[in-house]
C-alpha cells in the first residue's frame, strides 16, 4: 500500500493503516522530538502526542505538498507546546559574539554533536534546532516561540559559542589522548 492509500485508511480510522503509518515515521520523528525534549521519556511522549494530533487532523491534509513535511510541523508545534508562554525563553546574559561563530564538526561524531546540542540550556536549544537543524527563518522561530526576532538571533548565536566551545575542549583533549 503505497502512502496516498495509508493516509487515505488513516482518514477512515482505519487502525493496521495507522500502525503503518507511524512504522514508516516513527524513527524520523523520535529524532525530532529529541532535539525539542528535555529527555528521552519527554520524547517518547512528545512521539505519542503528535502520532495523535496528526490522527486527529489528517482530515485536513488535502494532498498539497509533503506529508512529511506536514507531519512533522505538527510533531514540532507539539513538542513546542510545553515552553509557549514561558519566559526564560527571552536573553539570558548580553555576551552575544559580535560575529557568527563558526563550528567545526570535522573532527567529532554524531553522537557526541547531539548530546551537546541536547545539553543547550532550552532557549538556545530550541532556536539552535528550529533555525539550523530544521531550516525555518528568524521570523518563523520567533513566531514559533513567541519571540522577538532579536531574541532568536541572539539565542542563536549563544547557542553557537557554547557549541564551539565545547568542541574546542573535546578537539584540545582529543589530541592531548592522541598524543601520549
Amino acid at each position: 500500500m503505497g502512502l496516498d492509500e495509508i493516509i487515505n485508511q488513516c482518514k477512515k480510522n482505519n487502525s493496521k493503516a495507522q500502525a503503518q503509518l507511524y512504522q514508516l515515521f516513527a524513527k524520523k520523528f523520535y529524532g525530532v522530538c529529541l532535539k525539542y525534549s528535555s529527555n528521552y521519556a519527554d520524547a517518547e511522549d512528545n512521539l505519542q502526542d503528535g502520532f495523535l494530533i496528526i490522527f486527529g487532523k489528517i482530515e485536513q491534509y488535502n494532498f498539497k505538498g509533503s506529508f512529511e513535511g506536514w507531519a512533522k510541523r505538527i510533531v514540532i508545534n507539539n513538542a513546542l507546546q510545553k515552553f509557549k508562554g514561558v519566559r526564560y525563553m527571552e536573553v539570558i546574559n548580553d555576551n552575544i559574539p559580535d560575529e557568527e561563530v563558526e563550528i567545526d564538526v570535522e573532527n567529532i561524531s554524531i553522537d557526541y554533536l547531539m548530546q551537546i546540542i541536547h545539553e543547550l540550556p532550552d532557549q538556545y536549544r530550541l532556536v539552535f534546532s528550529l533555525y539550523v537543524l530544521d531550516g525555518y527563518s528568524h521570523k518563523e522561530v520567533s513566531e514559533m516561540l513567541k519571540i522577538s526576532t532579536g531574541t532568536t538571533k541572539s539565542n542563536l548565536a549563544r547557542a553557537r559559542a557554547i557549541l564551539k566551545d565545547k568542541i574546542d575542549a573535546y578537539s584540545t583533549i582529543k589530541i592531548k589522548s592522541s598524543a601520549k
